[in-house]
């Protein structure tokens, strides 16, 4: 891994004010570690701005956070794999109109279909794996990077996965889009550096969600931890307490 790495301080959990105020964009936000990040970070005070391309699947997750006493998010239907940046430019456009303001994106959405060989994979695959995974996330923060750059502090999450495991053999489209986004992530933090707009990467220890059921097959996925502790730690750096680890990835793996 080319990027710097960082570790949570141990015990670290977010307050009911850690995100006061803050706007924060979630994609793929019914998935395990979206649903958790959108209900962490409208625990931590943000409001929250769901995405994903199933507007029935964003409904239940709105549902399900008014049951557990949560503010309501905000749903905006986006499917990363057709959107037009005319699309990303009018998310950004009502987000300005509707709230003023963008102080994070969590980008939790990503494409895989399973373990496939060089030789079997799917053309259509590969392709949706590298647009949903790279494209659309630069897509979506390049749209919405004037709003960002307006508050006084913001913050860009991108999810990586154990690179170690992802240049071995049958990962596929998969593997090499998470590649390419480490790269993205170097190369807009140098971008931005110096201004209020922070880039980050978080990679999380193995966890309870389909992508990893579907991925080790036979495991049993229950033995595996919620996504909670992924996302309390996503929350931490939408924070300005993150500052310090702003360009780098935050290592979430046990040694």
């Amino acid at each position: 891994m080319a990027l710097p790495t960082f570790r949570l301080s141990a015990g670290w959990e977010p307050a009911a004010d850690t995100l006061a105020d803050r706007v924060v964009l979630v994609t793929g936000a019914y998935g395990g570690l979206g649903g958790a990040v959108a209900r962490a970070a409208s625990r931590a005070g943000a409001t929250v701005v769901i995405t994903g391309k199933r507007k029935r699947q964003l409904e239940q997750l709105f549902d399900a956070m008014v049951a557990e006493g949560l503010p309501e998010p905000v749903i905006h239907p986006l499917d990363m794999e057709v959107a037009t940046p005319k699309e990303y430019t009018a998310l950004a456009e009502g987000l300005e109109r509707d709230f003023g303001r963008l102080d994070g994106i969590v980008h939790a959405a990503a494409s895989f279909t399973g373990l496939t060989p060089i030789a079997m994979h799917k053309p259509d695959d590969w392709l949706r794996a590298l647009h949903v995974n790279v494209s659309a996330p630069f897509a979506l923060t390049q749209a919405c990077m004037p709003l960002l750059t307006q508050a006084s502090d913001s913050a860009v999450v991108f999810v990586l996965d154990n690179p170690e495991l992802l240049q071995r053999a049958h990962w596929g489209g998969y593997g090499v889009s998470k590649a390419a986004l480490e790269r993205f992530v170097a190369i807009l933090h140098e971008e931005t550096d110096t201004g209020p707009l922070r880039t980050h990467a978080v990679l999380p220890a193995p966890m309870r969600t389909a992508l990893r059921r579907q991925a080790y097959f036979g495991e049993d996925i229950m033995q595996r931890p919620s996504p909670d502790a992924t996302a309390a730690a996503i929350i931490y750096l939408l924070s300005a307490q993150a500052a310090a680890a702003r360009g780098g990835v935050l290592d979430l793996r046990v040694d």
